[in-house]
């Protein structure tokens, strides 16, 4: 494998195609740098972070259109943090969940876990599928991934028919944010980390608020419910609301992210973004679908990823070799989800890929299988 040299004219731009972390934009670094003297190093509760932390906050409620009374939180930890913090501050009793993958069983387990909630109601499918939600009276808060990072499947973001008012819609955005369109009006916690479509690094949660969900969150906080600070909404809440996290963020994540949203917004906005991902998704989907040893994971062209793409190999082919072979020139981060356990390669689509970059991958591939061959 080491051997296969691919042409230079077949190479990508930038051989970053990671589902995250994902490629970070040069000059989202080289911004960083020109600010690091007076930025790097400093504290998280003076103006110098703050702005930056403003910057992002106001950043974020323009890419995304939010309506009058929705809030942007932040605190540290990333979307793992924020399932705990979740079901201390945002699930009163019992929650729904949709669970179609790694990502939306994690979640699951820590609903189930947690000694003070009732059993969750679950739905499931196969990796590959999406199910669908249904209205449950007995459920407070209904719960699911936009993207399934492990498996490429996006499901639509909508209300539950007959789900009533007092019900929040929790949706995890982590890697579906910025490259997949949403509604604002269709959901109430919209919650992600900044490593994938946000070109930067992990370790902080964002979280889009409704009216309701910030009406639940100073309820149970009212309610006297104990909560670890590290974990307590309500303490986010007041902070996010000075520009500033409970305890010490990483600061170039942070300017990271401010930077990634501007350029998005600089571009066109999520109009941008969105189309930008389905112009790649387009190219590696129809790439597999032409090709003799290759075929999209999921069979439903609309639950297909434009984010995160899962392609499988016949057994003629092993994708952990044209991986191997594709790091090998440079071309990184190709392999599948470990848990999955398919021959096949996963590739992300994120708008700081280039679309061209992703023709480029496809033409790699079929150089490496036929090198291999």
């Amino acid at each position: 494998m080491a051997d296969v040299v691919i042409p230079p004219e077949l190479l990508p731009s930038d051989g970053r195609f990671g589902s995250g972390p994902s490629k970070v934009r040069t000059a989202a670094v080289d911004a960083l740098l020109r600010a690091a003297p007076s930025y790097l190093g400093t504290s998280h509760r003076r103006e110098g972070v703050r702005s930056v932390v403003r910057r992002a906050r106001d950043g974020l409620r323009d890419l995304f259109d939010l309506p009058d009374g929705y809030e942007v939180l932040l605190g540290n930890g990333g979307s793992t943090s924020f399932w705990d913090a979740a079901a201390f501050g945002l699930i009163e009793r019992k929650s729904q969940h949709l669970s179609f993958g790694e990502f939306g069983a994690k979640f699951v387990a820590v609903s189930a876990a947690a000694p003070h909630l009732e059993a969750p109601d679950v739905i499931e499918s196969p990796a590959g599928t999406r199910p669908l939600t249904r209205a449950n009276p007995d459920v407070d808060a209904y719960c699911w991934p936009h993207n399934e990072t492990s498996t490429g499947v996006q499901t639509v973001v909508a209300r539950p028919t007959g789900a009533s008012v007092d019900q929040l819609v929790v949706i995890d955005a982590t890697s579906g944010a910025g490259g997949l369109p949403v509604d604002p009006t269709e959901f109430d916690v919209y919650y992600f980390a900044p490593q994938k479509c946000f070109a930067g690094d992990g370790g902080i949660w964002l979280a889009l608020c409704s009216p309701a969900a910030i009406e639940r969150i100073e309820r149970i906080h009212a309610s006297g419910r104990w909560v670890p600070p590290s974990l307590d909404l309500h303490i986010a809440l007041e902070n996010s609301r000075l520009d500033q996290t409970y305890n010490t963020p990483a600061l170039a994540t942070l300017f990271l992210l401010a930077d990634q949203v501007e350029w998005m917004l600089e571009q066109g906005g999520l109009e941008w973004t969105t189309q930008r991902c389905s112009r790649s998704a387009d190219t590696l989907y129809g790439w597999a679908e032409a090709s003799p040893v290759a075929t999209p994971f999921v069979t439903d062209p609309a639950a297909r990823s434009h984010v995160t793409a899962t392609i499988d190999f016949d057994a003629s082919v092993d994708a952990a070799a044209i991986a191997a072979t594709l790091r090998a020139n440079g071309i990184v981060d190709t392999e599948p989800y470990r848990k999955l356990g398919r021959n096949q390669l996963r590739i992300a689509l994120f708008p700081a890929i280039e679309p061209d970059d992703v023709t480029l991958l496809t033409r790699a591939i079929d150089f490496v299988i036929d090198a291999l061959a």
